[in-house]
């Protein structure tokens, strides 16, 4: 370690969550994402939130699509509830500190971990030899995004848990390698009844915007009148709703109705099925639908609103990642001085 450098072993709790723009936002980024985001506003912790643009080209992407996705996430953010006065909110590429301190990772990570990631088997499948560079080595980037900003805390659905823990064991390496006490060890926070949504058509499978069916998902951007049409239509079982949690085990398209009435309504499932328990799913999703409605509808018209002014959000962002900097680059410098670049 080079002399001067000055490490705390005590962290500022701070938040920092990332969402790729690859448009279609559903339900699932809301309720597992967007409204965690904006509740978390008000528990006084510092919170950045970054659409994560760079991460997005590890797959080929059309360049006005990426920017329309970019400012369509954005516009949800903000629809959400995500205020970019109490909370900082940007795009990745447009600050630099994230990729400088993603190199420095590249050589922390070891390829053993890399290999191990299972999202990367996923996405690349049989064709892993064709997959970009980029699209191996993203959980260094990711890494990166969490620590550049010293993140205590990453709010996260469970298939990116594991990325989780090799951000730690990248801080843990670097923190070891360099005889500091530098990064923080980031807590994965995963909670609530629907951090994981799954397809109205079919339970056993995560809601996505990839499913062919536009039915079984839905989308940010419909209407009041398509989201209870959606939800109507959704598929349950001839069974009544049962009293407590233990009877949805083995039905899993009654256990993804109820989660979602639950994450709307902020309440735990064991409410949801001690009101309603008994009911027919007749009588079930006409509340379902309503309370849908109230809560996603005026998102979906806000969201239509800011799309019509893309220079308001381009401005927002360019605010947040000005915020975002200043806490970026003392952290990089640091780093450099610890790895022993000369300045």
């Amino acid at each position: 370690m080079s002399e001067g450098v000055q490490t705390s072993p005590a962290f500022t709790p701070r938040v920092f969550s990332g969402i790729q723009p690859s448009g279609d936002l559903h339900l699932g980024n809301y309720l597992g994402a967007l409204k965690r985001f904006a509740d978390a506003q008000n528990k006084g912790v510092q919170s950045i939130y970054c659409m994560v643009d760079q991460h997005a080209i590890t797959v080929w992407q059309d360049p006005e699509k990426l920017r329309q996705a970019t400012r369509e996430l954005a516009a949800g953010f903000i629809a959400s509830g995500v205020d970019p006065k109490r909370s900082i909110l940007f795009n990745q590429s447009q600050v630099a500190e994230h990729a400088q301190l993603a190199w420095i990772f590249n050589c922390v990570a070891r390829m053993g971990w890399m290999k191990r990631m299972t999202q990367f088997k996923d996405k690349a499948g049989k064709n892993a030899e064709n997959a970009s560079l980029g699209l191996f080595g993203y959980p260094a980037l990711m890494a990166a995004d969490i620590l550049i900003y010293h993140a205590t805390h990453v709010p996260v659905g469970e298939d990116q848990k594991q990325h989780i823990e090799l951000t730690r064991d990248i801080a843990a390496k670097f923190n070891h390698d360099y005889g500091v006490d530098f990064f923080p060890m980031t807590e994965p926070v995963i909670e609530g009844a629907a951090t994981r949504v799954m397809s109205l058509r079919d339970g056993s499978k995560k809601m996505s915007k990839s499913d062919p069916s536009d039915a079984s998902r839905i989308n940010m951007t419909d209407d009041a009148d398509t989201i209870a049409g959606k939800i109507r239509k959704a598929k349950t079982d001839a069974e009544a709703l049962p009293s407590e949690a233990e009877g949805l085990k083995e039905r899993p398209e009654a256990r993804n109705l109820v989660n979602i009435y639950a994450a709307l309504a902020d309440m735990t499932v064991a409410e949801v099925l001690a009101e309603n328990g008994g009911q027919q799913f007749s009588a079930f999703k006409p509340k379902l639908s309503d309370l849908a409605v109230a809560k996603l509808a005026p998102i979906s018209t806000e969201m239509a609103r800011l799309m019509t002014q893309p220079d308001e959000i381009d401005a927002i962002l360019r605010h947040g990642a000005a915020q975002a900097r200043e806490i970026a680059a003392p952290i990089l410098a640091r780093t450099y001085d610890i790895v022993g670049m000369v300045r």
